[in-house]
């Protein structure tokens, strides 16, 4: 049996570690964020996030439901293909269930102007991890101000800060656990 608060100690911001053995369906994912999550995450297939502790808020796109408060014990339905963005108020654990396999996922980002999309980048998890793919997307995202300037009102976004992510480590960690 996993005790979730014992793994929390080593887990950062946005690891979307796998706590279950691999073929597990759903898996558990498990995060302890204490930053906002540096992108919308867009998932093929139906996601819980369930809070484990703490305080947050998720910000939900293209949804009848704007934001959602999180306290510890409360669930939050992602429906497939809903941008949605993670914001802890307070040091957070949560648990994100997802398929297992897990298919296409991405990462946007949108204009704090005027709420255009800014940017989208997606993959398969099949072939890529998680990981991986906020990794690519995020050191794309800030390579290039054109990617991070809104073709609707002209707003130049600032980098994403990730400085604090461990997701190169993670990938390299999961990928050598199932070699």
């Amino acid at each position: 049996m996993l005790n979730t608060f014992k793994a929390a100690a080593e887990l950062g911001a946005y690891d979307e570690f796998p706590v279950l053995a691999p073929g597990i369906n759903p898996q558990v994912y498990l995060s302890r964020n204490d930053r906002p999550q540096p992108f919308y995450l867009i998932c093929e297939r139906d996601t819980l996030l369930v809070q484990q502790y703490g305080a947050a808020r998720v910000h939900f796109r293209d949804s009848s439901v704007l934001w959602y408060d999180l306290r510890p014990g409360d669930v939050a339905y992602v429906p497939a293909g809903t941008p949605h963005r993670f914001v802890p108020v307070t040091e957070s654990l949560v648990a994100r269930y997802k398929a297992d396999p897990s298919g296409l996922e991405g990462v946007a980002w949108y204009c704090e102007g005027c709420s255009r999309e800014l940017e989208r980048v997606e993959w398969d998890t099949a072939q890529e991890l998680p990981q991986e793919g906020y990794l690519r997307a995020c050191q794309a995202f800030n390579a290039d101000e054109r990617r991070r300037t809104c073709s609707a009102c002209a707003q130049v976004h600032p980098s994403v800060d990730v400085t604090h992510q461990r997701w190169e480590e993670i990938a390299a960690e999961l990928r050598a656990q199932n070699s």
